[in-house]
């Protein structure tokens, strides 16, 4: 197992959590096929198969299932490149696919709740919550995930076209439109924000720190947090919950979903798909709460 745990910390993009819970997940293995008889390295694809069977007949999370497959999939497929099994026993294993959830998203009232809240802190012309409110206004104006906002230069922004240039996931670029509200929140940050905590390391950032670099998507995420606080009853979101609300309550106010893609940057019409759950779920559930005979 040693030479293998060296294998999983050497790949990369596997995180020390994935890799202590891949490993965890093989000794769990390894403990049933102990009482069965039999040893990690003769295990056939029966014994997998009755290893994630028994687990789901005692009621284990489709996601933990999931990962201990993907986890014996790694495993088998490197000890046969290495030898160690003269054939992969995990190639026509089928874990159960992982349960799908939907975001949680803001009503549309505290969406306007938590906006206003960053308004009237910016009132006191700190130049933090002049940026914060910018970045919230734009956050939700657009649907722009966090690495996407932190990344914003100055010129990427029209003001005469009110809209933004944006580099997604695939290095692919798309535009995105932006309201009043977050054209004047903008405005006030590049104009009395901004300037006070532009330094010489500065470069073109559009959004900047107390220290003058380019803001990070931590700092993002706690200025989200924080003021989300100040909302009665509403959900503790980060940044994405934002693009999360923004995009669901475009579908709620009749966008095309075809729109909403593009403005989301997905590449599969799929992944936005998930939205109109969210906008038929809440309506389900106004109807309940509204209708008489629901």
């Amino acid at each position: 197992m040693t030479d293998f745990e060296a294998h999983l910390r050497q790949e990369k993009g596997r995180s020390p959590h994935t890799v202590r819970a891949y490993l965890t997940d093989l000794d769990h293995l390894r403990g049933f096929l102990t009482e069965r008889g039999g040893d990690l390295l003769d295990v056939t694809l029966a014994d997998l198969r009755a290893w994630l069977g028994a687990q789901a007949g005692a009621g284990v999370a489709r996601s933990t299932l999931a990962r201990r497959a993907a986890a014996v999939r790694t495993f088998c497929r490197w000890a046969t490149r290495t030898g160690r099994m003269a054939a992969d026993p995990s190639l026509r294993l089928v874990a159960p696919k992982r349960q799908g959830t939907l975001p949680e998203v803001l009503a549309a009232r505290d969406a306007g709740a938590l906006l206003e809240i960053a308004a009237v802190a910016s009132d006191d012309e700190d130049p933090v919550h002049i940026r914060d409110r910018a970045m919230l206004e734009l956050l939700y104006a657009t649907g722009i995930r966090v690495g996407e906002l932190t990344a914003l230069d100055l010129d990427d922004v029209d003001d005469e076209r009110q809209v933004i240039r944006v580099i997604g996931k695939g290095d692919k670029e798309r535009t995105v439109p932006f309201g009043v509200p977050a054209r004047e929140a903008l405005e006030q940050w590049r104009r009395i924000g901004r300037p006070q905590l532009v330094i010489d390391g500065s470069g073109p950032a559009l959004f900047l720190g107390r220290r003058g670099r380019r803001i990070d998507q931590r700092q993002v995420r706690t200025v989200v947090h924080w003021l989300l606080e100040h909302v009665p009853d509403a959900p503790d979101l980060g940044p994405h919950g934002l693009r999360h609300s923004a995009a669901t309550h475009l579908l709620e106010g009749g966008a095309d979903l075809r729109v909403v893609q593009e403005l989301l940057g997905h590449a599969s019409l799929a992944t936005t798909q998930i939205y109109t759950h969210v906008s038929i779920d809440r309506l389900r559930d106004s109807y309940r709460q509204a209708h008489p005979r629901a």
